[in-house]
């Protein structure tokens, strides 16, 4: 089947009720939220009631967005056992409410979303479920497995990811440092979620990339003990208003990677102190004074619970 590709990167103060929306003790991973909508899974493409979203199951199938389309409104069904890749590579696209209902137990080492913005313009990722995350298929927790969103070298314009829910994945969350090599487009991850993942859970490398108003949760439940966010080159990367609680596993916030230096700028937030600071290759980590060590990752509000409230548009 068609795969995403990857780059040829390689890794080398008390709680201030900020992001204030469902505790992750409540919500990480295996969760019961109430669904808001209530179609029983059926055959590939089949309708749900009117208004509602569609059900897609997971046959090995690529789906391709265009530019300036709007795909929306989808459940993919995962417990086929089969992978899916959507594919968007154009400009001004939007992708929104789209839940993923199983595990991503292919073992295919594919991103699940492989996305660009080629001419310059903005696309939109919002209202999407990925938490019931993908196996590595390998057997090895902290090898590569299947990526959540791949953001390609020739993303040239600017992408805004909001209300994502990621856990459990093997191969990042968001891998967004690819544009840090040749396209130099930005992204900013807004009022998102990302837990349990490995390599890292928010990665970006470019100047005008941000993350604001999200959290990273690891409680090595799933043995996925990857860096909560991680700079690449050139940056200057921008962190704020974020909640990244690491339980003392890996690195909070990583700077900087084979031999190339960037800057965090990082205001706002709380992070997991033992889990603490990576600066490598001259980067530097540059903390405001509103910064504490006391995080506590909640999902925040809007962001979907399952993957019904997502396909349903419910969370928005």
């Amino acid at each position: 089947m068609a795969q995403n590709p990857r780059t040829s990167e390689t890794e080398s103060t008390p709680n201030t009720g900020r992001n204030s929306g469902l505790t992750r003790r409540n919500y990480v991973r295996s969760l019961a939220a109430v669904a808001t909508a209530t179609t029983a899974i059926s055959g590939a493409g089949s309708a749900a009631a009117a208004d509602d979203y569609e059900v897609i199951e997971a046959q090995g199938q690529t789906i391709t967005i265009d530019a300036g389309e709007t795909w929306e409104n989808k459940l993919i069904d995962m417990t086929t056992g089969k992978d899916i890749v959507i594919t968007a590579h154009s400009s001004d696209w939007t992708i929104r409410n789209i839940g993923f209902k199983g595990e991503n137990s292919s073992g295919t080492g594919s991103a699940t979303f492989g996305i660009s913005d080629t001419a310059g313009g903005t696309c939109t990722v919002e209202n999407i479920y990925l938490g019931d995350g993908a196996s590595t298929g390998n057997g090895n927790p902290n090898g590569h497995g299947q990526t959540a969103f791949w953001v390609a070298p020739d993303h040239s314009g600017h992408i805004d990811f909001t209300n994502v829910n990621i856990q459990g994945f093997a191969d990042n969350a968001i891998y967004g440092s690819a544009p840090g090599n040749k396209g130099g487009g930005t992204i900013h991850i807004d009022n998102s979620f990302a837990a349990n993942c490995y390599v890292s859970h928010f990665r970006l490398a470019t100047e005008g990339s941000k993350i604001t108003n999200s959290s990273v949760y690891v409680d090595n439940s799933e043995g996925y003990v990857g860096r909560g966010i991680w700079a690449w080159a050139p940056g200057t990367i921008e962190v704020e208003n974020c909640q990244i609680e690491m339980n003392g596993q890996n690195t909070a916030i990583d700077a900087g990677a084979n031999g190339n230096p960037t800057e965090v700028v990082v205001k706002k937030s709380d992070y997991d102190e033992q889990a603490g600071i990576a600066e490598h290759a001259g980067s530097n980590v540059k903390l405001g004074d509103d910064v504490g060590t006391s995080p506590e990752a909640v999902i925040p509000d809007g962001v979907p619970t399952s993957p019904e409230e997502a396909a349903s548009g419910a969370s928005n």
